[in-house]
């Protein structure tokens, strides 16, 4: 090409492939009971199978990354088209260049509550684009194996609340969906792999006669926080110049009510909310928060993108997934742009679920895909981004291929996938995420005005 003579053509090749590329990558947009809510509420932490308990760090053999993102090239898996993402892609590019800070949240099931995928893509993401803290972290276990990636978490003494577990109480359960209500002597401590942690907010429940918590970093007291005060979602920020490596939260006197812990650097960087609940369904967002205070919550978080994924345990109740599921998306999605109207929402489906089938068969539950075309239909439909995590890991049949993969990739339970497994679903998701960065700093280049 260097011997080619004629510059001025060389350049308007150039653009054409630009505007060839450009609309592979903008095509038009896709046109667009309570009986049934009754099976989803049935749902309990305790009849989830509680698969993988002990975080598993084998490697991913670089030859099943690469069979697996083949398999997935066939079809476009993120669905960004119409700018629906430009939000996060601007926060995002700002945060590549070195200002400021971009905030993911990501609701989930079962896989998110051990910070499975959310683990790998929060690391890879920060990898790539700067590391501004751990984020949003429970204030204690409300399973065993509950966790995120690089904290050891452990208390005592808290009478725990999960959105999922469908008692209604007053929808109170803060941005992580877990409420924890304490009297003098509950406790809870966090250990940071990454000691340099430096800013730190708990976010509480304010009642007129809320008690005293305390927060001590590496033994030192650093806040002192009475949560008093008038009925609704409340927030203590509180430095700790220099870093923590163990941060101690006490309830010093009365009774309080917890939500959450956010840890975060200085930035610039990325900061991945994982907020997995057991035995979650989409009804946890739609039905079970307090839509006012969720949306207080939200707002105060102000994260640059939302991330929706759900679908794995309403795959057990096919009448819900054909006649109630759309209602209940679509109530979260309109709760979300009310509270967020400038943020960017991705829908996520959910991973392929396998079931047995005769002596030695595992085959995919039909209402799987399903659900994965419903989702992406409403995503379409309601200015949503989608990202078709089944059809990333294999499509049909995956989970089959996944458990005698060597090494086995998901759990026998045909749900959790293994960290393994996890990994590459994340690996596939930033991939795509920085291949939407791009096709947005494109667009933004053609469209600048030109002096």
């Amino acid at each position: 090409m260097r011997k080619f003579p004629i510059s001025t053509a060389l350049t308007i090749v150039s653009l054409g492939a630009l505007l060839m590329l450009l609309r592979v990558w903008m095509p038009a947009a896709i046109d667009t009971p309570k009986a049934l809510l009754g099976a989803i509420v049935d749902f309990s932490p305790e009849s989830t199978p509680a698969s993988p308990l002990v975080e598993r760090h084998e490697a991913v053999p670089p030859e099943r990354l690469a069979t697996v993102a083949a398999s997935a090239m066939h079809a476009p898996l993120l669905d960004d088209r119409n700018g629906v993402l430009d939000r996060f892609y601007a926060s995002l590019w700002r945060t590549e260049k070195g200002a400021g800070t971009t905030r993911i949240l990501h609701y989930g099931d079962s896989p998110t509550t051990a910070d499975l995928i959310t683990g790998d893509t929060r690391h890879l993401l920060q990898e790539r684009y700067g590391d501004a803290g751990h984020g949003l972290v429970l204030i204690a276990k409300p399973w065993a194996w509950y966790g995120h990636r690089g904290v050891e978490l452990s208390g005592s003494g808290w009478q725990i609340s999960p959105a999922s577990s469908f008692k209604a109480l007053d929808g109170a359960f803060g941005l992580g969906g877990v409420s924890f209500i304490g009297q003098a002597g509950a406790h809870s401590k966090l250990v940071l792999r990454d000691p340099d942690q430096s800013n730190f907010e708990l976010w509480y429940m304010a009642e007129p006669d809320g008690g005293v918590v305390t927060a001590e970093a590496d033994g030192r007291q650093v806040a002192h926080i009475a949560t008093d005060g008038a009925a609704g979602p409340a927030f203590a920020a509180f430095a700790v110049p220099g870093g923590a490596h163990q941060l101690d939260l006490a309830v010093e006197s009365g009774r309080v009510r917890l939500f959450c812990l956010t840890a975060e650097k200085a930035g610039p960087g990325v900061v991945y909310d994982s907020a997995g609940l057991n035995g979650a369904s989409i009804a946890v967002l739609s039905r079970m928060f307090n839509e006012t205070y969720w949306a207080e919550e939200l707002r105060h978080r102000n994260p640059d993108m939302v991330v929706i994924n759900y679908g794995t345990n309403e795959a057990d109740f096919a009448s819900f997934v054909d006649k109630g599921f759309e209602k209940e998306l679509r109530e979260a999605i309109r709760r979300l742009h009310a509270a967020l109207p400038l943020a960017s929402i991705l829908i996520m489906s959910p991973m392929d679920r396998g079931a047995r089938e005769g002596a030695d068969g595992i085959v995919t539950m039909p209402t799987i895909p399903r659900i994965v075309a419903l989702e992406r239909r409403v995503a379409a439909e309601t200015g949503c981004g989608f990202f078709d995590t089944f059809d990333a890991m294999g499509g049909e049949g995956t989970m089959a291929r996944w458990y005698t993969a060597e090494p086995r990739l998901v759990s026998a339970d045909l749900i959790h996938p293994y960290p393994a497994g996890g990994k590459i679903i994340a690996t596939i998701l930033v991939k795509e995420i920085d291949r939407g960065l791009n096709r947005y700093k494109l667009r933004s280049a053609l469209t600048e005005p030109r002096p």
